[in-house]
């Protein structure tokens, strides 16, 4: 029971917020769940198959990888619409791990624009894992609260940026 107050005030020097700590052990406390966030791009990134996953993981660890892992053969714009729209039908878990990921995403992108990225392709992202979002609400409190954070702190940088012409 003291365990998390503890770890947390421990970790305060790292500048993550309190959330940070919560949000991680609320989805650690089940090792299913870990283990999907762990592979939930590798199905995507790689040449390992869902039978691969299943094998070594597990159906349940396999069922949530397969409810998170877009179809590649698709185009980027209909796997994006498909996420929106499947996003209020996943399992609890895998809503957990898409909430998670977009929030490591988010967070990652509002310091650091990736290789082959402009500002213009860093916006639609928000605006698009905002739909996604929206769509998992209700899954996880400290989550969503936290990525209403990174959405309002995006929202107000671009306030202060004049647009150029």
């Amino acid at each position: 029971e003291s365990t998390v107050p503890f770890v947390c005030m421990q970790q305060s020097f790292t500048h993550n917020p309190y959330l940070n700590t919560m949000v991680i052990i609320h989805i650690l406390m089940h090792a299913q769940n870990i283990q999907a966030a762990i592979l939930h791009d590798t199905v995507e990134d790689t040449d390992t198959t869902p039978e691969e996953i299943e094998k070594h993981f597990g159906s349940r660890v396999r069922a949530i990888v397969d409810e998170v892992t877009d179809d590649k053969r698709l185009p980027s714009e209909v796997r994006k619409r498909l996420q929106i729209e499947h996003a209020p039908h996943c399992s609890h878990e895998a809503k957990l791990v898409k909430l998670a990921d977009k929030l490591y995403n988010l967070r990652d992108l509002s310091t650091t624009t990736p290789l082959g990225w402009n500002e213009q392709r860093v916006q639609a992202y928000f605006e698009w894992s905002e739909k996604v979002v929206f769509g998992l609400r209700g899954t996880n409190k400290p989550m969503e609260l936290a990525l209403d954070q990174v959405f309002e702190a995006r929202r107000v940088l671009n306030d202060k940026i004049p647009e150029s012409k």
